[in-house]
């Protein structure tokens, strides 16, 4: 047994289970954005990653985990896109069906991208209790497996696999900086990382109009997630129950950004670095760039997880 719902043990079974099914991600780097930041950052590119983000990887390794009695009655969650277009395709590769619960406030191209993987999108209004209350009731039409978008056992190791090939191609980094909404990716790259290398410093990044993880690190316990307002859409959601234990023991900080230091931040990364990215992956990038991070002492090789690309080219910020 473990403290955690996911241990390094989890992790390398989960990478053993989607390999050949999950991409392999780059690893990138940026002179211009190394001098700005004033250490060197590596950043491991999800947004290569199959349906655009790192999402696909606790995706893939959780909808090949069902049973197949289980398989069988499909899957279900609620997504405001990302984790929705990775159990789309996640489940296509698989031959299920899968019913996600989407907001009607998320972003066209990624509602798009799941019909197109052939998934069925049923839609609701924006809360977080109007997503649950939705799928609640598409899991009783249809009896389908749920899926937490991030508190979720496997869905947390399939994460993690992001740390173990960043490790595997950057060894001796000094901290990885990862983004922060329900805490899926950070605590599966917090779990992974500090087992292969102890003494490694995580850190998460948060927009400041959505800073419930910032607010629960420094009260000690979880703050819930109201009125979230931020570009980053994908940061928009509380902790979870599973997520938190390992934020609250392995994260070391929480980086809090401003909407101009996003957009900022992803601006240079498509000018200067060519890395095409959402706003919720420029958060990473922004804290890095954040003069509490940069004052920072003993860092200077930083592992930057930069979480997805799937970007509204209608509506960018600039």
């Amino acid at each position: 047994m473990t403290r955690y719902a996911a241990d390094l043990a989890a992790v390398r079974d989960a990478a053993a289970r989607i390999a050949g099914r999950a991409r392999r991600t780059p690893v990138a780097t940026c002179a211009t954005l190394d001098q700005l930041a004033g250490r060197s950052l590596f950043f491991k590119c999800e947004q290569y990653q199959k349906s655009g983000s790192f999402k696909f990887r606790g995706a893939c390794n959780a909808v090949m985990k069902l049973s197949d009695a289980e398989a069988a009655r499909g899957v279900a969650t609620h997504s405001s896109g990302n984790f929705a277009q990775a159990v789309a395709l996640a489940a296509r590769a698989r031959g299920i069906a899968a019913h996600l619960v989407m907001p009607k406030s998320a972003p066209v191209v990624k509602r798009r991208a799941v019909e197109g993987y052939g998934a069925r999108v049923v839609p609701c209004a924006t809360a977080l209790e109007a997503r649950e209350s939705m799928l609640a009731q598409v899991l009783a039409e249809t009896g389908a497996s749920a899926l937490h978008p991030y508190d979720h056992a496997d869905v947390i190791a399939g994460q993690g696999t992001a740390a173990l090939e960043l490790l595997e191609e950057v060894p001796d980094l000094d901290a990885i900086v990862a983004p922060v909404g329900g805490g899926g990716l950070l605590s599966g790259i917090a779990l992974a990382a500090t087992e292969l290398r102890p003494g490694i410093r995580i850190f998460g990044a948060e927009p400041q109009g959505a800073d419930d993880a910032a607010r629960s690190k420094q009260a000690g316990h979880i703050i819930p997630m109201t009125a979230p307002d931020s570009i980053a859409d994908g940061l928009l959601t509380s902790l979870g129950e599973l997520t938190w234990p390992v934020l609250r023991d392995r994260v070391e900080a929480i980086v809090t950004v401003g909407e101009a230091e996003i957009v900022a931040a992803m601006r240079l990364a498509w000018e200067r670095g060519k890395l095409l990215i959402e706003p919720s992956a420029a958060v990473a990038l922004a804290a890095v760039l954040h003069l509490s991070f940069r004052a920072l002492h003993g860092i200077e090789r930083v592992g930057v997880v930069l979480s997805g690309g799937n970007v509204d080219l209608d509506r960018l910020p600039w």
